[in-house]
């Protein structure tokens, strides 16, 4: 196995512990709000989107490649969209503002940390 290929896993590996983090943590934190002038600010939506932000790129930096940035971001879409759509007294994840900015989000921030992780690709010779 070539050290590319290697990193590659390790970063996958790595990639799964924490998106179930970030998907538990965030869904935890996303329905946190503050009332601001009467308006409910949904702070927490936008707290677990950075979470979610912060551990991408540092997987992106750590194993200088966007494919566990990737993994992250799909792993942790699908469970929270799964926690969604669990029967009613079960959900976690409600269609209102807050729920909506996570799970939306969450495509929104991992498209761009993928963006933003292209530049750790190794150089080509």
């Amino acid at each position: 196995m070539n050290k590319g290929a290697a990193g590659t896993a390790g970063g996958i590996a790595a990639a799964v512990p924490a998106a179930l983090f970030v998907a538990a943590a965030g869904t935890a934190l996303h329905r946190q709000d503050v009332l601001l002038a009467g308006v409910g600010l949904p702070w927490g939506a936008m707290a677990a989107l950075l979470l979610l932000g912060s551990v991408q790129l540092w997987l992106g930096a750590a194993f200088r490649s966007a494919l566990p940035t990737a993994a992250c971001g799909i792993l942790c879409y699908a469970l929270t969209g799964w926690w969604s759509t669990l029967e009613t007294g079960k959900r976690l994840i409600i269609a209102d503002t807050a729920g909506n900015l996570w799970i939306f989000g969450m495509a929104v921030v991992t498209v761009g940390m993928l963006a933003w992780c292209r530049r750790y690709r190794p150089p080509r010779d």
